[in-house]
């Protein structure tokens, strides 16, 4: 059987969108997914979308990492998706969509998606880095000269330390540039460097409040090697984190069809 796909990207992460709103997409098979992905003997990916059909809500999101495995929530990927969902005529300007970590709101402009991510209550935050839960787990640390820092060497490092190795983390390297957060990232799942991750630099940005480098109060202006994206929040005095957006782009890059 043949199935429609479409290939989005939102600075540098880059996603096959499919419409499984008639289910023809099996859901369970994981080994199709990872197929799908691979850069050599599929489409290739960085992680797989499916829009589903979800009562109360425009659409649900199911989102795969590219090694086929169903993953927790992906910030590139939900503007992706929003930006697939306004094509197919389910979302103008507004939209209201359901994700693994619950509901998601997004303010939808043609190719460029301001996203509501989850109120963030704690973070664990100690000298060498910090530990907090954006939509996906995430270790943030500080560090010189990120451009050039080995993120897949050191990023291996702590994904698979005794800490992490089971249920696995993303680790993020960031850097305060001028008036920006340098923010590169280790994804497990991909179990690389992408140029971009939406998590990643939301957590980055909640971080850098907490550590005093934000570029306002209020907000942080983000760059990784896929392009610039912005973080905006309200920070509580307890550190907690609500009203969190996460706003850049989500283009549209190539579509076909595949046999499944």
């Amino acid at each position: 059987m043949k199935i429609q796909f479409q290939k989005y990207q939102g600075t540098g992460n880059d996603f096959i969108v499919i419409d499984n709103r008639e289910l023809k997409f099996n859901r369970a098979n994981n080994d199709l997914v990872k197929k799908l992905c691979d850069r050599r003997f599929g489409i290739g990916a960085d992680g797989l979308i499916l829009l589903q059909n979800k009562t109360g809500y425009d659409f649900e999101m199911v989102y795969y990492n590219s090694d086929g495995n169903e993953s927790s929530m992906c910030g590139n990927g939900g503007r992706c998706i929003v930006e697939f969902a306004r094509t197919l005529g389910l979302v103008k300007d507004k939209a209201i969509f359901f994700a693994i970590d619950g509901n998601h709101e997004a303010v939808v402009k043609p190719g460029f998606i301001s996203l509501k991510m989850k109120d963030v209550k704690e973070v664990e935050i100690t000298a060498p880095f910090a530990l907090l839960d954006t939509g996906s787990p995430h270790y943030v640390a500080f560090v010189n000269n990120v451009e050039k820092f080995n993120v897949f060497e050191e990023g291996q490092k702590v994904r698979n330390s005794s800490r992490f190795q089971e249920k696995g983390v993303n680790v993020n390297f960031v850097e305060k540039k001028y008036n920006d957060l340098f923010v590169r990232t280790y994804e497990r799942g991909v179990e690389d460097e992408t140029l971009s991750c939406g998590t990643g630099v939301t957590a980055a940005a909640l971080v850098a409040a907490l550590r005093n480098v934000s570029t306002t109060q209020n907000d942080c202006d983000i760059q990784t090697l896929g392009g610039k994206l912005k973080v905006k929040f309200n920070k509580h005095p307890d550190n907690s984190f609500t009203d969190v957006w996460l706003e850049g782009p989500a283009t549209y890059v190539f579509g076909g069809e595949v046999e499944i």
